[in-house]
């Protein structure tokens, strides 16, 4: 809020009515050893021109405003369209929550249902829920899927999904007695099939594109899967379902990802929004809600909570998840910006993020001593190996006012000199020129 309008009256009136004294008394329950148990350091008030002028002057210190940004690993720099703040920033859809009455919620029920039809159509599944998370947590919920569904307890890990989802996943899962079983890349980034043991596994847990923006044989690898009883999981980047095969045209059964670039600024990390679409036979193994159409008592179109399998409505023992709420206005903003794309803008999207990306992997091993370090199809992203540690190299650039990375070092140690390079539609030829040349300039320094 930017305006607070309580008075010491307010606050008097408020604390009689909880049976306090003063705000000490409120807070009387509280240890002393996590009080502060001193005033609070700051400077004496300003009026509301003077503290604009504050805040604007902290702002103008930022470099954001002057920073290329090619750093990827998960969260990107797209272009967000105005209509996407315009229809999504409405306050009905600000100031909504859980739609329990259908009768005054139909606007974002419907919302909500437009939200899951896109969502089947790009990633060519039956049914999606109402969103979750993030995709991190879409991932977890998709295991967890596989796992009640085959009644097995061990899970195939690719090493090409994001560490952070493979992180998240070991912690959901650490006191379920899974079985998280990673399975490596080959030189090429990708998963060969000959090294997956699908054998009473659960799941197959494969990305598209992966980490480092390969292109798994999904397809290979759900026909293997299969011939065991194995569902696949497929963690999907939205923005590349213009130019690519669908998860569910390869095979997969379940679809999750990150739709924090459809319609969602990168904001320090969050809030995002995570996607799950799987198939018809799984619906009632889907984690969250449903929203779904039907008509009412006279016929007219009309929108419900179709499926509702939360522990909040159904006996906990038989909730497919604890998952209990939804990122529903970054799922609307990722529907409008799916919307004002179409089927075309949605091609268009990925056909410029795929030449964007080999034109920059063509200049950044024009430099002396780099190289991709996986050949072959990408998407958005590539693997630039260097001559120095990548850690070091990514904290350089950033003062060179170019953003890259991460760094892979921290997740691959034999990977410590490569860093993830990642190009959007909104690079430009000049932006990838300024990113070689710091590079550049940054190596002959040392």
């Amino acid at each position: 809020m930017d305006f607070l309008p309580h008075t010491p009256e307010d606050l008097s009136e408020m604390l009689e009515r909880c049976g306090f004294d003063d705000l000490e008394a409120l807070f009387a329950a509280l240890p002393d050893e996590v009080k502060l148990g001193r005033s609070l350091d700051v400077p004496p008030a300003l009026s509301e021109p003077e503290l604009t002028a504050h805040l604007n002057a902290l702002a103008a210190r930022s470099a954001a405003a002057a920073t290329l940004c090619f750093a990827g690993g998960g969260a990107y720099d797209h272009h967000l369209p105005a209509a996407v703040g315009a229809l999504a920033g409405r306050a009905e859809f600000a100031t909504s929550y859980t739609p329990y009455q259908p009768e005054l919620s139909q606007g974002v029920l419907q919302a909500v249902y437009e939200f899951q039809t896109l969502l089947c159509e790009i990633y060519g599944m039956d049914v999606a829920n109402a969103s979750l998370y993030d995709g991190a947590n879409a991932l977890v919920e998709g295991v967890n899927l596989a796992v009640r569904a085959t009644r097995r307890d061990r899970v195939l890990v690719t090493q090409g999904v994001h560490p952070h989802y493979r992180q998240v996943l070991q912690t959901y899962t650490s006191g379920l007695g899974l079985e998280l079983v990673d399975v490596p890349v080959g030189e090429d980034g990708t998963v060969e099939v000959t090294a997956l043991r699908p054998e009473d596994a659960a799941a197959v847990v494969v990305a598209y594109p992966n980490f480092f923006g390969r292109l798994e044989d999904v397809e290979a690898l759900s026909a293997a899967a299969h011939d065991a009883g194995v569902l696949v999981v497929c963690v999907t980047d939205p923005t590349a379902m213009g130019v690519l095969r669908s998860p569910g045209d390869l095979g997969a059964d379940v679809a999750v990802g990150e739709g924090q670039s459809l319609g969602n600024p990168i904001s320090y990390g969050g809030p995002y929004v995570g996607l799950f679409a799987t198939k018809l036979d799984l619906v009632r193994q889907v984690p969250g809600r449903i929203a779904g159409e039907t008509v009412d008592a006279e016929g007219r179109r009309a929108y419900v909570l179709t499926l509702q399998a939360r522990e909040q409505h159904i006996r906990r023992a038989k909730a497919t998840s604890n998952v209990c709420t939804n990122q529903t206005l970054m799922a609307i903003a990722a529907a409008v910006h799916l919307s004002w794309l179409g089927p075309q803008g949605l091609a268009r999207l990925g056909e410029i993020c795929v030449r964007r990306t080999a034109a920059a992997a063509a200049r950044l091993e024009t430099i002396p001593g780099c190289s991709v370090r996986f050949k072959g199809p990408h998407f958005k992203e590539v693997v630039l190996e260097t001559p120095v540690e990548g850690r070091s190299l990514v904290r350089s650039l950033a003062t060179r006012g170019v953003l890259a990375g991460p760094a892979l070092g921290t997740w691959y140690p034999h990977l410590d000199r490569c860093l993830l390079v990642a190009v959007t539609e909104k690079r430009t030829e000049t932006d990838i020129e300024q990113l070689a040349q710091a590079i550049e300039k940054e190596l002959a320094e040392r």
